[in-house]
């Protein structure tokens, strides 16, 4: 596989994801050797001389005033890293560990963090021969960087820790060795630079923004599907009613659905005499929600991007020698964009699922049978898959909830205030599953009503969406068991397939 060449300040989005999905490998460009050399000269001198320099000298947090011997400084690295590794939880997940890595590539190839040339090449070596250090997710309060997880990866780099290889989870050691990569011996600042940052609360929060991403391009298609199976109207879509507006995000979902529903017999069969003067909610209104929820994720999209290319650790090695100490580990930025996802992720779902709630009531939905079963009483449909879809939407409700409003001191209160960015940005995981089960689900019941209309058909574009659908989940007849068929839904949301099936260009972030 081609390796995606990073130049640090300047990777964009669409590289990061293509680490993330196709975990890809990675190297910074040949042009960041320079000041990533010069930096690590600099530090290499404050390490000879008497004036004590945080972290490179001294020791750490509450320990800063005490200083340490030239002799001691490769030990007291080793120190640090070693005792910073109290993660526990579950592992990260492999794509996220190594946009994590390549996050800390970027940061290191700013040139300000002061470390050899052999650290960045041991990490891209890593990335290129599949050793994943085994990260433990929970740990990091996301201030003075993301320091439990981490030091679990620096670990690894010194031989310690341990690591997936071939499918392997095993020592790190061994999983360098069997690599053919060398464990370092850390120089001065080199475990610092390495564990002081934010690169575990970005690569997850990039991963919830690009799989929500995915999930608005999904709801915007199953939306549409849903709008016709109960016979809603495409009024509401005009052009000129979201340009009125003029949100962005509001402006393409309207677009997009046109462009979806363009053609549908279903729609133009009930142009006229239809009693109905108004859609709910949840049909009329898809294009002002989600539109808005797009908006919000790209203004987190904008954070994060920013974030991946930032020199994040403490202290840092300014253009003019000068090493100082600051404050760029706080992970606030990150653990904002992170709660506005979750909350766009929350209203994607939650308008989903009021969708599903009208395609099974015989009341709302134009005369579908309940629950969408051609037989109902003897059979349930897809009634408690709708069930289901609005426990998924309470949960996703709670998880929404502001995580950047949570800080409590640590280190003897010298990290009085924390971003609590990490597990702010690990939920969206969490959510983005949900949200791809309320989005399966959506396409279950819509793809199902649209059949009901037969012998009326939608329009060309999500008469393919429908056939994608029945590839792998064949129409409700009698009742069975429906297990199965919300996962394999719920997949095809996550792939994008559904999407993707129609042939209309979705919004890109």
């Amino acid at each position: 596989m081609t390796p995606e060449i990073l130049v640090p300040g300047e990777a964009t989005l669409a590289q990061l994801e293509r680490l993330w999905r196709e975990e890809a490998p990675t190297r910074l460009a040949d042009s960041a050797r320079m000041g990533v050399e010069a930096a690590a000269a600099r530090i290499a001198i404050a390490a000879a001389g008497t004036v004590p320099v945080y972290g490179v000298n001294t020791g750490f947090g509450k320990l800063s005033s005490l200083k340490i011997a030239a002799q001691d400084t490769a030990k007291l690295q080793e120190n640090l890293i070693l005792s910073h590794c109290c993660g526990v939880g579950d592992p990260m997940p492999r794509a996220t560990a190594r946009l994590m890595m390549a996050l800390k590539l970027l940061s290191l190839g700013r040139g300000a963090s002061g470390v050899r040339w052999e650290v960045v090449a041991t990490l891209e070596a890593m990335l290129a021969r599949g050793v994943t250090p085994v990260i433990p997710a929970q740990g990091s309060v996301g201030a003075s960087g993301d320091l439990a997880p981490l030091a679990h990866m620096a670990a690894v780099m010194i031989g310690h820790g341990e690591a997936e290889f071939e499918h392997h989870v095993m020592n790190g050691r061994q999983a360098m060795e069997k690599a053919g990569i060398h464990p370092i011996i850390l120089g001065p600042k080199e475990g610092l630079a390495l564990i002081n940052g934010t690169q575990f609360s970005t690569a997850y929060a990039l991963a919830g923004l690009f799989g929500g991403w995915r999930a608005a391009q999904t709801a915007l298609t199953t939306s549409a599907l849903s709008t016709d199976a109960i016979m809603g109207s495409t009024a509401p879509l005009q052009p000129e009613i979201h340009t009125l507006r003029g949100h962005a995000g509001q402006i393409e979902a309207a677009g997009f659905m046109r462009a979806l529903l363009d053609g549908s017999e279903i729609r133009e069969s009930h142009r006229e005499g239809d009693t109905r003067v108004q859609d709910p909610y949840c049909i009329r209104c898809q294009p002002q929600v989600t539109g808005a929820a797009m908006d919000i994720l790209r203004q987190a999209a904008r954070t994060l991007e920013i974030e991946a290319n930032a020199a994040t650790d403490n202290p840092l090695v300014l253009s003019n020698g000068h090493i100082v100490s600051g404050g760029n580990f706080h992970a606030e930025p990150v653990g904002f964009a992170a709660d506005m996802i979750a909350l766009a992720l929350s209203e994607i779902g939650a308008i989903a699922q009021r969708r599903v709630a009208l395609m099974v009531d015989p009341t709302l939905s134009f005369d579908l049978p309940p629950f969408l079963t051609p037989n109902p009483g003897l059979n349930s449909g897809l009634m408690i898959a709708e069930v289901t879809t609005a426990a998924l939407m309470s949960e996703n409700k709670h998880l929404a909830h502001p995580c950047v409003t949570d800080s409590t001191p640590t280190s003897a209160n010298q990290e009085d205030h924390v971003s609590m960015a990490a597990h702010g940005a690990r939920r969206l995981g969490r959510m983005v599953d949900n949200l791809n089960v309320i989005l399966g689900v959506e396409a279950l019941c819509a793809a199902q009503g649209v059949e009901f209309r037969a012998p009326l058909v939608s329009s060309a574009p999500l008469q393919a969406v429908v056939r994608r659908l029945r590839t792998d989940v064949p129409r409700l007849g009698e009742d069975r068991y429906m297990a199965p068929d919300l996962a394999a839904a719920a997949r095809l949301a996550a792939a994008g397939e559904l999407c993707a099936a129609s042939g209309v260009a979705a919004p890109t972030l």
